[in-house]
């Protein structure tokens, strides 16, 4: 059994590691699970072992000899290609196995695995850039209410060699919205946007909370839809992992105003009260009720020792508190930006302070943590090592956001501590409103992402031609 000693300690030894305002992780073992899509296909190119019965073999001679001076066509094209290259270019002439996106694997639990596994997600251009690369938030930049902003689809298209370059360039996604697996959220995308997107390409705001999964055996699990957070948790690694409907399943009384639903008293668990000890509180999404939230969370910051049915005489023997991100708001299909996690981490705090009469302390992963962009420096690395066989670290990263106060001011921030240059551009579909001055100043604002990317390809033209 874990002490009230003990449990102190790990608080203590958790919040000296993992600072409140600059929460970072060194060492991840893994970045993205490897539930990565694979692919396979050939070209119909005809053989003798592939001739239909009902087609005369004079056909196939013709047909054979056109394919073979197809390949001869395109040998001379690559070598005139080479020669004429842009300078920003690495060519890959295209092979003879071609990818396709007719199959998923589903996700396992190999984190180690999953970086070997990353493969294309479509077919190769000849031209892939190697000395810059691109990476994007999501709500505001690419996404709006659950639907894609009228630009962001040609800006996909754009970057992956529709453009007059007739380049394809590395891009990944650094989110700090959750509440699903990386796996059923890189789905959602693809269909939303129109492209494949990987696991691999893809960080979201409770990805590095993978990494504590081995420190605690028993958890709250806050925020998101249903069931979802639970089993994002359980796919991390965590042992235990309990909900709030889960205590209130088992005590009615914990929320007075609060009931479950059918379907949440059907999937919520009992547990046993009187000997659960919860070591640690993650609020992985967005709360879908704040009053409920903030009763149970109170609740296990002024437990004895994590066991919700004993008061701390104290009220500093509590579990710590994690949030996987800190945004005040965040942008939706309504026209002003709505609240957000962040204004759930500072209500929390605010109640603590009032009950205990002292601050909390929690902590808090996603952007603008410093944390959260060398994970995505790893994340890009790899893959477009993997990927697209590029081994050096792109020179520019290019980040696109809409929040000032986390995308700028993060992309910023690590821009002064990076090896490489990490460019931030604020664009004006999202969090930011046109016409003031934000709080943290971008490098470049764009009206939006296809502007952005439109401006990135061309800056770095006019740099190679320098």
């Amino acid at each position: 059994m874990v002490t009230s000693k003990d449990l102190v300690g790990q608080r203590r030894d958790s919040l000296c590691s993992l600072d409140a305002g600059r929460a970072d992780f060194d060492d991840p073992h893994f970045i993205v699970p490897n539930n990565l899509m694979s692919f396979s296909g050939d070209h119909d190119l005809i053989s003798s072992t592939n001739f239909p019965k009902h087609k005369p073999q004079e056909e196939y001679v013709v047909l054979k000899e056109e394919s073979a001076q197809t390949m001869n066509t395109l040998s001379d094209l690559s070598i005139v290609l080479s020669e004429s290259r842009s300078p920003v270019l690495n060519m890959v002439l295209p092979s003879t196995n071609i990818t396709s996106s007719n199959t998923r694997e589903e996700p396992v639990s190999s984190s180690e695995d999953s970086l070997q596994s990353i493969t294309p997600l479509s077919t190769p251009s000849m031209d892939i850039n190697t000395d810059f690369a691109l990476a994007f938030d999501i709500d505001g930049v690419l996404m709006r209410g659950g639907k894609p902003i009228p630009e962001a689809i040609e800006a996909m298209k754009y970057i992956n060699g529709e453009n007059p370059y007739g380049i394809r360039v590395p891009y990944i996604f650094v989110t700090n919205g959750g509440g699903k697996t990386e796996q059923e959220r890189c789905q959602d995308l693809s269909q939303q946007l129109e492209i494949d997107v990987s696991p691999g390409q893809f960080i979201c705001g409770h990805t590095p909370m993978r990494e504590m999964a081995d420190q605690y055996d028993t958890v709250l699990v806050v925020g998101g839809e249903g069931e979802k957070c639970r089993v994002v948790a359980e796919g991390y690694g965590f042992k235990n992992v309990i909900t709030p409907g889960d205590i209130i399943k088992t005590r009615h009384d914990t929320t007075p105003f609060r009931k479950l639903t059918d379907d949440e008293f059907r999937d919520s668990r009992i547990v046993d009260l009187d000997k659960t000890q919860i070591q640690a509180i993650f609020v992985f999404a967005d709360s879908r009720d704040w009053a409920g939230d903030q009763q149970i969370i109170l609740d296990c910051l002024v437990s004895k020792n994590g066991y919700l049915n004993q008061r701390s005489e104290t009220f500093n023997e509590g579990p710590p508190l994690f949030f996987s991100h800190n945004d005040i708001l965040w942008s939706t299909s309504h026209e002003h930006s709505r609240i957000g996690m962040g204004a759930l981490r500072a209500s929390v705090e605010a109640l603590y302070k009032a009950i205990a009469e002292k601050d909390l302390e929690t902590i808090a992963f996603g952007k603008p943590q410093m944390g959260t962009f060398k994970f995505a420096t790893r994340l890009l690395q790899e893959w477009c090592q993997k990927s697209h066989g590029i081994d050096k670290l792109p020179s520019t990263v290019y980040f696109f956001g809409d929040t000032p106060e986390s995308d700028i001011r993060g992309t910023n921030d690590f821009d002064k501590v990076a090896e490489n240059e990490w460019f931030s551009i604020l664009v004006k579909t999202g969090v930011y409103q046109d016409g003031t001055d934000p709080r943290f100043a971008p490098k470049e604002i764009c009206d939006n992402v296809l502007d952005g990317v439109k401006f990135a390809v061309e800056r770095e033209q006019q740099k190679a031609t320098q």
